[in-house]
């Protein structure tokens, strides 16, 4: 059977590789190398053919020989090319590390490859190296203890307090009137040191790009009701048709809602317990404000509470919904609650929550489901960010209670904000509604900060280091993920080495539940049974943390961070998976193998080196002098104080992948099998690449080993090749050249190749056409129009023309000739210029010459003129009118006859319109027409 498992492991790597755009490594160069490092030594590795196969006694040998094969093996990674000097700081060693121009060509000429000490490990091996369990099933799994409910979920009915700001999402839900919850936020940072990465979750949510790095997601200020949680009825959860069914059959009048008090506590973070600053969760209590009806004994709220699971009842709720209502809070300290204070003098009876706008829901629909939002609503949110369906009262609301629920929107508040200058309400309260007496007050202590901080759980928040007033999520790292449906951003593939789907356990077959609104990282299921937010892939290995982008809080500006990224000349990055694990935190995560040694060491050392905070009397240093206070990494750190058995663990090296954040499996029995089944997989991926892979696709980084700017998780900003090899914008799945100056200018201006990516020269050397620019400054608009005007113009002149042509062609001439000879315009009529030469003369007088006369000339009858003409018509006009030879007649303005054969000339026919006895000798009329 092992035989077959490994033949079908070979089989399907020699099937795999020639459709990998990625680069393997060079496994001679290393093999010279190390000969040459080890002078002719070899290390062989100790026989295990004695040793049994599995049990206890397998166990409990292999960690002892996994000691003794590190320590022959480690000399190979502890060699350290500074050396040591006495005399330093306080009598300390000091280092003397190579010059920063020594230390890039090491960069840059790295071996190709990395992790060839443990190539005949597995993975349950290398896990037990790196100090992880991933056999004993002893994990945080969270267990909720519910039997009959296999899926945890996070869905529930709620009112939602989201509102639509100029600093947040420009995609959130104006929904609620009342409060403005961005009065209650803390977007400066002037009071709030960090928190994890979704940030506030109320007052607009946040944009694309944020100097804090946080998650772009709209506004999902709300309080639960009713938790539905999962939508899978296959595992106890009750489905979506379900849940409309019963809302649809009850009838609810408008809730008012009244605000008690801001509070810190709860949550908790990863770090809690130690010597840092402990992790809490910030809520807005709110309570629902009981009104009763005549004689009666429950209020309107209560009642709406038992016809509520008896609904849910009635249509078969599942297991997974709670068997009862949740307070209500807000999730998003003294002078927020000042705010509060003056919500409360506004409304003192409670306020009726709601918007005079407009919304779709589900947001995806857009204009589809374009409703009217109203005042006394209550949603279904399949997540927290996303409502699908709204719930209307069976009521509307009265004058008074609509001229409360307008006081803020219609700009009347600004009395209440001066008079209202004290708080008569006990905030200083704990977890839930108890009184904590025994609450410690604290202040951070930057200096207590440490390397090992840079690995950092994303669902808690930063401690700062000293120097840095605001937290950022920005780091670099190695981009993994793959084109994946989603209902927020585009996306597309960054490698196709490795297939993370075959990690997850999306049948929740052996997980129970998410411990937060994410599910697996590696790109959610639209309308997945857990009611988790469906985000895109964001696979990524992050490495170094840089912190917050704004200068002004101790930051690095994104600019001066480019630039600095373009003088490193890193080698091609190469990574190996290790094992999967569950750590302290909870979450599932991939390990990668920590070589010190490889190119992704290196470099790592390197951006410490350049970029790190000053500590421990270590400063960084680079050509461009540009440093950041918020990087969460040491100037001194290095690859080889990382995680692993070859390195000292006490540094921030450490290359993982998480997978979902904590979570909760339905026994201990069933996180070992997860764990179990994922390393099988991860033994293939050891196997298919031996010495590490260079990650890519064909349209994305096609030689491999690019390394990625993250904003946030979900976007990465800019590529950086290795060896210099160039840089692009990559954002949102779209692509640009670049036009940030990577470092300073050399002699020669524009000329230079080395200036070709300079702002300056990209846009001499790329400038665009002023009519391209032009045309587009008009806008999508503006161009529909001028194409609407050519084509009406067009369609014009070609009616034109056919109306011509069908009028004036010749009898068998086609419309090209035609147009041809329309195009040519008409000759000159001789005709005309021979009447140019009658002048006042008689008309007898010759026009041309005997001796100018040939054989082509006839003669053409003259025309009758104005005078002949009028004669004919008005013959009683005049009984004797006289003729005057001489007389020059007038033109007609009456249209002119071709005359007939039987026409007389001008002469002759004016003489014979003039009445007399003897007319006179008909004259020969001379002129004549050339042929």
């Amino acid at each position: 059977m092992v035989t077959i498992a490994k033949a079908a492991a070979v089989a399907a790597a020699l099937t795999i590789l020639p459709h990998t755009s990625a680069k393997l490594a060079d496994r001679g160069r290393f093999e010279a190398a190390k000969k040459q490092r080890q002078s002719g030594r070899r290390i062989v590795a100790q026989p295990r053919k004695t040793l049994p196969i599995e049990g206890p006694k397998y166990r409990a040998t292999r960690k002892h020989n996994f000691k003794e094969d590190v320590s022959v093996a480690a000399p190979l990674h502890q060699a350290d090319t500074a050396t040591t000097r006495t005399g330093g700081v306080r009598g300390a060693s000091e280092k003397v590390v190579d010059s920063p121009e020594q230390f890039r060509r090491q960069l840059s000429s790295q071996l190709t490859g990395c992790c060839y000490n443990y190539q005949s490990y597995s993975a349950m091996d290398m896990c037990a190296m790196y100090g992880n369990d991933c056999e004993s099933g002893e994990q945080p799994s969270h267990d909720s203890g519910d039997e009959d409910c296999s899926q945890a979920g996070l869905s529930f009915i709620g009112i939602s307090f989201s509102v639509n700001t100029a600093m947040g999402n420009p995609y959130s839900f104006q929904l609620c009137d009342q409060f403005p919850m961005e009065n209650l936020i803390d977007r400066n940072y002037d009071y709030v040191m960090s928190m994890d990465e979704d940030g506030w979750l109320v007052g607009g949510g946040y944009k694309s790009f944020d100097y804090s790095g946080k998650m772009p997601y709209i506004d999902s200020s709300h309080t639960e009701l009713l938790r539905i949680g999962s939508l899978d009825p296959e595992y106890g959860g009750t489905s979506i048709e379900q849940v409309y069914d019963a809302m649809d059959s009850l009838s609810f009048p408008p809730f008012a809602v009244f605000p008690e008090y801001v509070k810190g506590g709860g949550g908790g973070g990863s770090g809690d317990g130690d010597n840092s600053v402990p992790s809490s969760d910030i809520t807005l209590i709110v309570s629902v404000v009981d009104s009763y009806t005549d004689y009666a004994s429950y209020s309107t709220y209560d009642d709406f509470l038992d016809n509520l699971f008896d609904a849910m009842d009635a249509v078969g709720g599942g297991a997974c919904m709670d068997d009862h209502d949740t307070d209500p809070h807000v999730s998003m300290s003294r002078g927020v609650n000042l705010e509060v204070a003056v919500w409360q003098s506004m409304y003192p009876k409670g306020v009726v929550i709601g918007s005079k706008g407009y919304a779709s829901f589900p947001p995806e629909s857009k204009s589809a489901n374009k409703m009217y939002v109203g005042y006394g609503n209550l949603y279904f949110f399949f997540d927290r960010a996303n409502i699908t369906k709204a719930f209307l009262p069976n009521r509307d609301l009265t004058d008074k209670e609509l001229g409360y629920a307008t006081i803020y929107s219609s700009g009347n508040a600004g009395t209440y904000y001066e008079e209202t200058t004290t708080i008569d309400f006990d905030y200083n309260k704990g977890s839930g509604s108890k009184d904590n007496s025994d609450q410690e007050y604290y202040e951070h202590n930057p200096y207590g900060w440490n390397a090992r901080m840079a690995k950092h759980d994303m669902t808690d928040g930063w401690d700062l280091p000293p120097g840095c007033e605001q937290e950022g999520e920005t780091f670099l790292g190695i981009p993994l993920s793959q084109y994946s449906d989603s209902k927020l951003q585009g996306t597309r593939s960054f490698q196709d080495q490795f297939d993370f789907e075959t990690l997850l356990d999306r049948n929740f077959t052996y997980i129970q539940k998410f411990g937060t609104n994410h599910g697996w990282l590696v790109g959610e299921e639209v309308d997945n049974g857990a009611g988790s937010i469906v985000d895109k892939d964001t696979a990524h290995i992050p490495l170094f943390y840089t912190g917050t982008l704004n200068p002004d809080m101790g930051g690095i500006d994104l600019k001066d961070l480019i630039k600095v990224m373009e003088t490193i000349d890193f080698g091609t990055l190469y990574i190996k998976p290790a094992f999967v694990f569950q750590d302290d935190d909870g979450s599932i995560k991939l390990q990668f193998e920590a070589d010190a040694s490889s190119a992704l060491g290196y470099l790592y050392n390197s951006l410490c080196s350049m970029l790190g905070i000053t500590w421990n009397y270590e400063s960084p240093y680079n050509s461009l002098g540009l440093y950041s206070n918020c990087a969460m990494h040491a100037a001194g750190d290095r690859a080889k104080y990382g995680c692993g058995p070859d390195n000292a663990n006490t540094g921030g090296f450490c290359p993982q992948m998480t997978l979902a954040y904590r979570v909760g499996f339905q026994s201990e029995e069933h996180a070992a099998a997860y764990l179990e089944r994922s390393n099988n997989y991860v033994d293939y991926w050891r196997s298919l690449y031996p010495s590490g892979v260079a990650v890519g696709t064909s349209k994305f980084c096609t030689d491999g080993g690019c390394l990625a700017l993250f904003l946030q998780r979900q976007d990465p900003l800019m590529i950086f090749s290795p060896n210099l090899a160039g840089s692009w914008v990559e954002f949102m799945g779209g692509t640009v050249a670049p036009t940030i100056s990577p470092a300073p200018t050399f002699d020669g201006g524009c000329d230079d190749l080395r200036n070709s990516k300079l702002d300056k020269c990209y846009r001499q050397k790329h400038a665009r056409k002023a009519s391209s620019v032009a045309w587009d400054a008009l806008g999508a608009v503006g161009q529909l129009s001028l194409f609407l005007l050519f084509f009406m113009a067009s369609t014009l002149t070609l009616s034109i023309f056919h109306a011509r042509a069908r009028s004036r062609k010749n009898d068998g001439e086609s419309y090209l000739s035609f147009f041809i000879r329309d195009m040519r315009g008409p000759g000159k009529k001789r005709k005309k210029k021979l009447r140019k030469k009658i002048g006042r003369g008689t008309l007898d007088q010759d026009l041309l010459e005997e001796d100018q006369v040939d054989n082509k000339i006839r003669t053409v009858p003259a025309r009758p003129g104005k005078l002949a003409l009028s004669h004919k018509k008005k013959p009683k006009r005049s009984a004797t009118p006289s003729f005057d030879p001489d007389a020059t007649p007038r033109a007609s303005s009456k249209p002119r006859r071709r005359p007939n054969s039987g026409d007389r000339s001008r002469s002759g026919t004016a003489h014979a319109n003039v009445p007399a006895a003897d007319p006179p000798k008909e004259i020969k009329d001379p002129r004549r027409q050339l042929v």
